[in-house]
């Protein structure tokens, strides 16, 4: 394991959370890589994605989905009562997090003014992988305890 834990492990372990770390090669983008390499299904391999109001307005929105899923703004901008929602760029993403893509973590980011949504097919779900806030490691947890966590809408995403 890498010297210094991420944030997101140590909020799981400080709030005695049950989880499991899993680390890979941090060029792995794909979510079949990801799940070849933490023997989780697809399925359960969600990204994080950040997403702005169109014009931006306030915090984005930190929409957990499934990693083998495309996000479709309208419906998602309908699921939170907005007109219309946009991706930001990664270099936004990445300056409004302070967290790299391939590593932002609704975990990371608690109590930082994100809205945070997840994909309800994460309710189908006991547990998913998502990212631990470093590029190459993911975290897998229960979805009770990451809705608990992160105050996450179930939405439909795609």
């Amino acid at each position: 394991m890498a010297a210094s834990k991420p944030l997101a492990v140590r909020v799981l372990e400080r709030r005695k959370i049950p989880h499991q770390l899993f680390e890979f090669d941090s060029s792995i983008r794909s979510a079949e890589e990801v799940a070849r390499s933490t023997g989780m299904p697809p399925a359960q391999v969600f990204k994080t994605l950040v997403i702005e109001q169109d014009p931006p307005r306030g915090k984005p929105y930190l929409v957990m989905m499934p990693s083998t899923a495309e996000v479709d703004l309208k419906v998602l901008a309908a699921a939170v009562g907005v007109k219309r929602l946009k991706m930001a760029s990664h270099a936004e993403a990445e300056r409004q997090t302070g967290l790299q893509v391939g590593g932002i973590s609704a975990l990371a980011l608690l109590n930082r003014g994100f809205g945070a949504l997840i994909d309800e097919s994460a309710l189908a779900f006991a547990s998913i992988l998502i990212s631990a806030g470093q590029r190459g490691m993911d975290v897998s947890l229960g979805v009770a305890d990451l809705l608990e966590l992160t105050g996450a809408k179930p939405v439909r995403s795609h």
